[in-house]
């Protein structure tokens, strides 16, 4: 990959092994992640001293302190921060996400691999496979997208505002992308190249300037590639959203060429093979979420295999939110927002296609 500045967008070169460069400007690279977030200038300058004072276990320290602007969350800890990075190479995902005090997030990311939302983009992008040689995932979380795709050989860069979160990605979930620190709102620093399959999953409802944002996700598709973006929140849905939301209205107008699905039926179809049958914007409350395609006209593929099932040499094993047919949530609000939809509750597909045996990440 090559790098612009998220600042002035011109070209970055390495002027070091742990930094990134332009005239008047420099930005540090740690665990082979350019950090380019333009709002955190303090901690650029102290990731970099600690760089070019030899000390990269203090840079990685210091990155992992930060979050996005509207965390609510704990603040880090730096001494269980410091054992994070000492015992990295054997802790579980589940206990690094515990050192970073994640909270309420590391449930949804722990999960995350049957949770009903993450199998609907599965679905979505598995749908409308165009043989991706190259993968961009805008907001990629830590990872669980990233890790099916490399897996089947796309060439994929991850992009985050939150530094630990794609550490995590590269270190526990899908160590095969490449992953870059920066904010949506800024310049784009991967802005002049283009990707077979770009995609955002489970987040575009909450970045902010979405026009332009949806803008340039579309400017960085190939020719004959596919944009894919999930879960869409619908303001009119019964009950209210459980997120940021908009009219169908609205999201037609930010997508106006989209092939667009009610995630209800991506997940139908997963658990059956169909093809998905693609809907039309409305506010009916039923819809909790719409999930879209933007691509080169092709028609939608029988869910039969491929990304939306687990690679062949995957190792299964228990989803660990059953004991037996009987779900343990992890918690009150995670329940809430997936029990009624969760695949594995359904007679439909083996324990892979519904989820009741996961490909879970070695450390898990």
């Amino acid at each position: 990959m090559i790098y612009r500045s998220p600042v002035t967008g011109r070209p970055l070169v390495a002027d070091t092994p742990h930094s990134l460069a332009a005239p008047g400007e420099r930005w540090p690279v740690v665990d082979g992640i350019p950090y380019l977030r333009t709002d955190s200038e303090g901690l650029v300058a102290v990731t970099l001293d600690h760089l070019d004072a030899g000390c990269p276990g203090d840079a990685l320290v210091a990155l992992l302190t930060d979050q996005d602007a509207w965390w609510t969350g704990p603040a880090t800890d730096l001494g269980e921060l410091k054992q994070l990075v000492r015992e990295r190479d054997t802790l579980t995902l589940r206990a690094a996400m515990g050192l970073l005090r994640m909270g309420p997030v590391a449930d949804y990311f722990a999960h995350r691999w049957s949770d009903p939302t993450y199998l609907a983009g599965l679905a979505l992008v598995e749908a409308h496979w165009r043989q991706p040689g190259t993968g961009f995932e805008l907001a990629c979380g830590i990872g669980h997208y990233l890790r099916e795709l490399t897996a089947r050989g796309v060439a994929c860069v991850g992009a985050d505002v939150v530094f630990s979160k794609c550490w995590l990605a590269k270190h526990w979930v899908a160590p095969a992308a490449e992953y870059v620190v920066f904010d949506a709102v800024a310049l784009w620093p991967v802005e002049a190249q283009t990707f077979d399959l770009v995609a955002c999953h489970d987040a575009f409802y909450f970045l902010p300037d979405q026009p332009r944002i949806a803008g340039l996700l579309r400017d960085a598709v190939a020719p004959g590639g596919v944009l894919a973006v999930s879960h869409l929140h619908n303001a009119a849905v019964s009950g209210g959203a459980m997120g940021p939301a908009r009219a169908s209205s609205e999201w037609a107008a930010l997508f106006p060429d989209a092939v667009v699905y009610d995630e209800r039926e991506l997940r139908r179809a997963l658990l059956v093979g169909d093809p998905p049958a693609s809907t039309r914007w409305s506010d009916d409350p039923a819809i909790e979420a719409w999930s879209i395609v933007e691509a080169d006209g092709g028609t939608a593929r029988l869910l039969t295999g491929g990304l939306a099932m687990p690679v062949a040499d995957a190792v299964l094993q228990p989803n660990p939110l059953l004991d037996g047919d009987t779900p343990h949530w992890p918690s009150d609000r995670y329940r809430t927002e997936y029990g009624a939809a969760a695949t594995w509750l359904s007679d439909s597909g083996d324990a892979a296609r519904n989820r009741r045996v996961l490909d879970l990440p070695a450390r898990w």
